[in-house]
Order: structure tokens, then C-alpha cells, then sequence
């Protein structure tokens, strides 16, 4: 794994930040989390609940459904979800389901879900901060260092993404939200 990550960091061009690749603001709380059923979204346009997989709803909708479900502390719903986008696998999309993998320990999978991502974009700087706190919660915190300088070489210095991996490696204490 080490020489992957090595390999990677070595050959990854400079981008810039990407789109929401840091979107540290925790969604407010609607009506999805507080009452919908499991399985279901709030949608706005019919002010129902319903399922996560209708027609009527967007990917951007869902996405937002699964970023409240993971602070609200229900990853297995969040992933559920998260099923249910249509637009496959993009950075986003793996970025969070590593996330919620690893908060329902399939460590594993959480690592080669932050790695698809980041194969397919080398600035994501949020697939990089959470894998980094993986990696430090596997007591990996040389690996983590990797992904902290990726972070920065793909200019998100001063960012949450930035600060959240520079405060785990020097503390151990990683987001879980």
C-alpha cells in the first residue's frame, strides 16, 4: 500500500481544489433526519417524505440527504442513501461512502473507496483529510503525512480538510462527526 500511495503522490498533477471538496459546514437538520421514515428524503417540492430512490428527486438532493444522515450519527442509512445516486462512481460519492464504511468499520473497503476517489481526482482534498484519518487510526501516521502534503500540494493549505489531518496526526483524535 505504501509504494501505491508513494507512486500516486509522485505522479499527480497540481489541481486545484475541487468543486465541495471541502464543504466543512455540517448540514442543518430537516425533515429527513427528524421525520422521515429510514429509507426516505424530504423533498421540498411535494413537502413528503419519499423514498431516497424516486424519480423526483436529484443526486444533489440525495447527496445532501447522506451528508445529514452522517452527522446525525447514522451511517447505514446514510449509505443506503448513497445507493441510490444515479450519477456512479464520482469523488463525491466514494469520498463519502469511504467515510461511512470506515464509521461502520469495513476499513477495508473504507481505504479502496478513498483510493477510487482519489485516482480519479488527485485534488480532493477531502478524500485525502478522512483517509488520512483513517490512516492515523490505524496508528499509520507516516501515511498519513503523505496525504497531509498532498493536501497542501494541491493547494488546500488552510483548509478544514488541512487543519482536520494536521490536528489527528498530531493528537490521534479523528472526525467521526
Amino acid at each position: 500500500m505504501r509504494m501505491i500511495l508513494a507512486a500516486a503522490l509522485a505522479f499527480a498533477p497540481q489541481f486545484a481544489l475541487a468543486a465541495g471538496s471541502d464543504d466543512t459546514e455540517p448540514p442543518k437538520p430537516t425533515e429527513t433526519t427528524m421525520e422521515c421514515a429510514k429509507g426516505e428524503v424530504w423533498d421540498d417540492k411535494t413537502k413528503t417524505c419519499i423514498k431516497a430512490e424516486g424519480a423526483g428527486l436529484t443526486d444533489d438532493q440525495r447527496f445532501g440527504a447522506v451528508r445529514e444522515l452522517a452527522y446525525a450519527g447514522r451511517p447505514d442509512e446514510a449509505l443506503a442513501v448513497l445507493a441510490t445516486m444515479t450519477e456512479g462512481e464520482t469523488p463525491r460519492v466514494l469520498t463519502y461512502q469511504g467515510f461511512l464504511l470506515r464509521q461502520t468499520g469495513r476499513v477495508e473497503e473504507g481505504i479502496a473507496a478513498y483510493e477510487r476517489a482519489i485516482a480519479l481526482d488527485k485534488g480532493n482534498i477531502l478524500a485525502r483529510s478522512y483517509y488520512g484519518q483513517l490512516l492515523v487510526q490505524m496508528d499509520e501516521r507516516d501515511l498519513a503525512q503523505l496525504q497531509l502534503a498532498a493536501i497542501r500540494m494541491h493547494g488546500g493549505g488552510g483548509t478544514w480538510a488541512e487543519r482536520a489531518l494536521s490536528d489527528a496526526i498530531e493528537t490521534g483524535v479523528t472526525y467521526t462527526y
